[in-house]
């Protein structure tokens, strides 16, 4: 295996409904992902190749940060989140990813829109897939971004916590 030169430090944030696994590297996020049990591989190689770095369990300030703005947000007291945040990806999926955080607190866009507003008209499959490959859950909402007919479309925390996160932001009732 490959030595790397830095380190994420990761630790579990539990939320009302499902288990996220935070971490960041140096001062700045860069994961808060769902699948905290069983890691998407996919997401743990890319962000270990692209920032060649080791997850290494504890906390570090950026992640004290952002746990108290998760608990703010899960109790209806925060609808912006001030996390310095690290994306590791794809120039494209960068440009979704920040597209992502363009969409207002309690509103939903279409993968078309998506698409539409990223200057990729035709790309929405490639959105979507961005979208699935995003680290940052919450942060970076992808939870907000809906199929064109206005249905819940995939979410790595399962259909129920995309439901769950909406319905917290008052989309759904």
């Amino acid at each position: 295996m490959m030595k790397h030169k830095n380190t994420i430090v990761v630790r579990r944030y539990e939320t009302p409904c499902g288990l996220l696994l935070l971490g960041s590297l140096g001062d700045k996020l860069c994961l808060c992902d769902w699948r905290a049990e069983k890691p998407r591989d996919g997401v743990n190689r890319r962000l270990q190749r692209l920032l060649q770095a080791d997850y290494v369990p504890g906390t570090s300030a950026a992640i004290e940060s952002a746990a108290r703005q998760l608990d703010e947000y899960f109790e209806g007291r925060r609808r912006a989140f001030s996390v310095p945040l690290l994306f590791a990806g794809t120039d494209f999926q960068k440009t979704v990813w920040h597209e992502l955080l363009r969409i207002p607190f309690g509103q939903t866009v279409p993968y078309g829109e998506m698409a539409r507003r990223i200057g990729s008209p035709r790309a929405v499959r490639a959105v979507a897939n961005a979208n699935g490959a995003n680290s940052m859950s919450i942060f970076a909402p992808c939870h907000r971004v809906i199929g064109s007919d206005g249905s819940l479309t995939g979410y790595g925390g399962g259909l129920a916590v995309k439901r769950f996160l909406l319905e917290l932001e008052g989309v759904l009732s």
